[in-house]
Formats: structure tokens, C-alpha cells, sequence
């Protein structure tokens, strides 16, 4: 039986050296804001986004060992959960001072939706300004966002503005609510929310059964990935292709089931093993024909 409690990340499980290595970071890290950056950016620009283990029938599973296996030995992606569940290993393996928070996905809606996102408030040590760090979106921020926000900001061309949101401070207990806003092609958008209410690991478990099994989830539908670079976000939206530029600009075309495999290798650094690939596009066929 373990004797972890439940409260930490089990960073001892991980294999930093082999972590640094995958998103190119060169060097020994300390807990410094200039570290963060860093490995944020590496991050989120070298492990993309991807629901491909749910569209093959395979579980999520969250634990640092399995997360290590997959994003890093197997040079493959996952979503906002095994993302940010390895980035909080990496980050306390190293020294900063890691907190879990769940945030509300918001992009089109007009009534409140669940708290089914993951996120990091991190400090480099006790005292530090806080900063919030989503490495498990998809489509950045590139680096930290400091909280609370300070306005409008770019990040290589790319437009994101921390806000102040619902704020509930005469409750008891008292809460302070963000806004996440990201510019696209059509403006600013809200992405989610969040409150600084703290989420363990195991608060990630029950949510992330839910989004990886509901047929109410967006990610049990069809297969989606996402790649995010300085240039560009690639999107893959079940057999449509887009390319979105920091100015806007988007680019779409559609692609027959069996060029995903092909695709998800060249344009997301994410090569399925034969098997893999065949069943995919299988699914995707049949998903074609069903719709008519």
C-alpha cells in the first residue's frame, strides 16, 4: 500500500533528464521566473495536444509514470490533464512551488459549464509573485501569465489578456474569480475561468474519466490535435486540417481519413504505430459513413 498521501505530484517518479530532453531545454534548471519561461515555452511548443488514445478505446490514465511513457518515451501528445499533471511533476521536482486549479472551458457558451480544465499556480519560491502557467490548452499562452493580469499582452504575435472576473469576495468563504481571454481570428475571445481554489491530483481523476469516457465530452466524438508554435497553431479537428497565424490569418482544407495518420506524423510530430493508424482511420471511415 503507498504511503503517499495524496497531496504531491510524485516528482520522485519522473525522469527529469529524459523530460529536458524532450522539449529541448539544455542546462540544469533552478526555480527562477527566467526557468519557467523556459520551460513553458519548450513545453507547449515541443508536446502537442491529442485525444488519439480516447478514438482507439484506450483509458487515461494520470499517473507520472504512465504520463512519462507517453508524452516523452513514446514522443506522443494527451490533453489538459496529462499535461498538466507531468509539467506539476517537472516544476516540484525542480523546486517550485506548485498548486493544481480546475477552470471552466468557455469558448461559445452562454451559461456556465464544469470545471473541466486543468492549470498550475506556480511560484519560483515562497514570496514570489504567482504566476499561472496552462501548458494543456493547445493553443498556448507561450509563457506564464502573471496573476492577476496586467493587461493585453503579446507573446510572439500572440494575443492574451488575464482579467479580473466573478468576484465573490463577500461570500463566505470568500472567492476571486479570472478570465482567460485569447485573441483569434475572430477577435478576443473568453476561453475559461478559474478561481484559486486549490485541486490535488486526485480532484484530476474523476474529471478526467468523465471527459475521456461521456459521450457528452468533445474529445470522445472524433479525433482532435493541436500543435502550437511561434508561427502558427495547427488544428485537427476530425478530417479537417486548419492553420491559424498569430495575425488571423487561417488556412482549412479537409482530408480523407487515411491521410490523418500521414498528417498527424509530418504537421504533429505524432507517429502511431501500423496498428494504430489503421484503426484510426477505420474509425474515422465508419464515422464518415454514419454520417451520411
Amino acid at each position: 500500500m503507498s504511503d503517499d498521501p495524496g497531496y504531491g505530484w510524485r516528482s520522485d517518479r519522473l525522469d527529469l533528464p529524459a523530460y529536458l530532453d524532450r522539449i529541448g531545454y539544455a542546462g540544469t534548471p533552478e526555480p527562477t521566473i527566467e526557468t519557467l519561461r523556459a520551460l513553458h515555452r519548450g513545453h507547449v511548443t515541443s508536446i502537442p495536444f491529442e485525444n488519439l488514445e480516447i478514438i482507439l478505446g484506450r483509458p487515461i490514465t494520470l499517473g507520472v509514470e504512465d504520463l512519462q511513457a507517453k508524452l516523452v518515451g513514446s514522443r506522443r501528445g494527451g490533453y489538459c490533464f496529462e499535461h498538466t499533471r507531468l509539467f506539476a511533476a517537472v516544476l516540484a521536482e525542480i523546486g517550485f512551488e506548485v498548486t493544481g486549479i480546475l477552470g471552466r472551458v468557455m469558448i461559445g457558451a452562454d451559461r456556465l459549464r464544469p470545471a473541466t480544465h486543468a492549470l498550475l499556480h506556480v511560484r519560483p519560491a515562497p514570496g514570489d509573485p504567482a504566476v499561472l502557467c496552462d501548458v494543456g490548452f493547445g493553443s498556448g499562452p507561450l509563457e506564464p501569465l502573471a496573476i492577476p493580469g496586467t493587461g493585453p499582452l503579446e507573446q510572439d504575435g500572440w494575443g492574451f489578456d488575464l482579467r479580473p472576473g466573478r468576484d465573490a469576495t463577500a461570500w463566505q468563504p470568500p472567492t476571486r474569480g479570472f478570465e482567460l481571454h485569447q485573441r483569434g481570428p475572430d477577435g478576443w475571445v473568453l476561453r475559461h475561468t478559474f478561481t484559486l481554489n486549490e485541486a490535488f491530483p486526485i480532484d484530476f481523476e474523476p474529471v478526467n474519466h468523465f471527459v475521456s469516457n461521456s459521450p457528452r465530452s468533445p474529445f470522445t466524438t472524433r479525433p482532435y490535435a493541436q500543435r502550437f508554435s511561434v508561427d502558427s497553431l495547427l488544428v485537427l479537428d476530425g478530417p479537417t486540417f486548419k492553420i491559424v497565424r498569430p495575425d488571423g490569418t487561417t488556412e482549412e482544407s479537409a482530408l480523407a481519413p487515411k491521410q490523418v495518420p500521414e498528417t498527424l506524423a509530418e504537421d504533429f510530430g505524432i507517429e502511431l504505430k501500423a496498428d494504430d493508424a489503421s484503426r484510426l482511420v477505420s474509425t474515422m471511415e465508419e464515422q464518415a459513413a454514419q454520417l451520411g
